[in-house]
């Protein structure tokens, strides 16, 4: 009897082992598919990012040597309204009316195709835009690029329908690092920009290992990082107060900004249904503007007009003003981006706002880059690692609570049509609902 009880127990014991060895082997071959899975992405990632990081260098080159060419020979602005005609027709003739940034997001929502000829096509318009006097960015032109370069990488690598939207994100992620040397905001803009309440934490490998790649080939192809010295105050609850005051102007700044950008769209579409006329009013619109003001400060990008708000110089009206050539650039048909615009709008309105709070202009201006950038495209991770990579750590409380309040205060707009805020920005509730126009 003695026997047999032991000889139980070592049956026991061996199905045990048996039982230990089986999950260890589960464990060791879902180990395995992980590994592969994080290889298989870093891959990935690295060749978009590659890719992307060539592009996006030569983009940027593109768009400074047109704005070069444009600042050497004023006479450029007049031959705008030819440039919206131009526009209007390559993009008729390539059958991709309407197409922009819109169709990048609604290709990682919904799996839908990004035309290969999108590539190519924004990165002429946004040029020759630059070349001619239009008011617009680049990251626009960024996205839509990188997202192209993403999809169309994953179509040639041939990856499931499950995996194209991570390569699109990668993409995005790629081209924007490329453009400003930020590739810890690149990788958080492109997960966050999609789906406002959550954040796409499967495409974080592939995005950051495409982002610092991009920056990687864009620093040896003589792409300097953009990065900005701004002195922080010590942190206090005074200082802090008043930058809730200026956070809470942002955010009504980042809804006009946005309904501005919108209406005018939709008023421009109305009055003048050609596109080809369209673009030729907008350019003629442009040019009187800058006439009649006598200064060139609110064509193309307008970088350095940000960069002497943020040494705590500005016009007082330059905000609105940017916000106006913006509005119409856009609006008629023309190439680029709104979020170069919105650091413009953002940073002069705080550098001006600065000197009425009784603080330094040169910090309000900082805040006032940030903050409008949140509200406008409702990414307040994002807008706080912008915040660190271009002026430092030392003031990322000031900048974390402008951000904060400026995505609450924005409600509901944002630049992107085809953006989702998936959660309420008030309460704990899902309410998945598209962005306002």
């Amino acid at each position: 009897m003695q026997y047999t009880e032991k000889w139980g127990v070592c049956e026991k014991a061996e199905e045990l082992n048996f039982e230990v060895s089986k999950s260890n082997a589960m464990h060791w071959s879902k180990t395995a598919l992980y590994a592969a899975a994080l290889l298989k992405w870093i891959v990935v990632g690295g060749l978009v990012g590659g890719v992307g990081g060539v592009v996006g260098a030569l983009f940027h080159l593109g768009v400074n040597y047109a704005t070069e060419v444009r600042l050497a020979h004023p006479w450029v602005l007049y031959l705008l309204p030819v440039g919206g005609l131009i526009i209007a027709g390559l993009y008729k003739l390539c059958r991709l009316e309407g197409k922009g940034t819109n169709a990048i997001i609604e290709s990682v929502h919904f799996g839908s195709d990004v035309p290969l000829l999108l590539v190519p096509l924004i990165f002429v318009s946004t040029v020759i835009t630059h070349l001619c006097g239009g008011s617009s960015g680049r990251e626009g032109a960024a996205l839509q690029i990188g997202g192209g370069i993403g999809y169309r990488t994953g179509k040639l690598l041939q990856l499931g329908e499950k995996d194209l939207p991570l390569a699109t994100l990668c993409g995005m992620s790629g081209v924007f690092s490329a453009l400003f040397g930020t590739p810890l905001t690149a990788t958080v803009f492109a997960l966050e920009v999609i789906s406002v309440g959550v954040l796409y934490y499967a495409g974080l490998i592939p995005c950051i290992t495409a982002a610092m790649t991009g920056y990687l080939v864009s620093l040896l192809m003589g792409v300097p990082p953009t990065r900005f010295t701004v002195a922080m105050p010590p942190l206090d609850a005074w200082t802090m107060l008043l930058v809730v005051v200026l956070a809470i102007l942002c955010a009504l700044v980042s809804i006009l900004f946005c309904r501005g950008l919108h209406i005018t769209e939709h008023l421009a579409a109305r009055l003048v249904k050609s596109p080809y006329l369209r673009g030729v009013v907008g350019g003629v619109v442009i040019v009187a503007l800058t006439l009649l003001l006598g200064t060139t400060d609110y064509n193309g990008a307008g970088m350095d007009v940000i960069t002497r708000a943020l040494s705590g110089q500005t016009d007082g009206w330059a905000w609105l003003l940017k916000l106006l050539f913006t509005a119409v650039t856009i609006g008629c048909g023309f190439k680029g981006g709104e979020v170069v615009p919105s650091f413009f709008v953002g940073a002069t309105f705080g550098c001006w706002i600065g000197s009425l709070l009784g603080l330094s202009p040169a910090f309000t201006a900082a805040i006032g880059l940030v903050a409008v950038f949140c509200g406008a495209v409702n990414c307040p991770i994002a807008s706080v690692m912008l915040s660190v990579e271009l002026f430092g750590a030392e003031g990322m409380l000031y900048f974390a609570m402008a951000c904060a309040i400026s995505y609450v205060l924005s409600g509901y707009c944002g630049l992107y049509s085809s953006q989702t805020i998936l959660y309420s920005k008030l309460r704990a509730e899902f309410i998945n609902v598209r962005t306002k126009e």
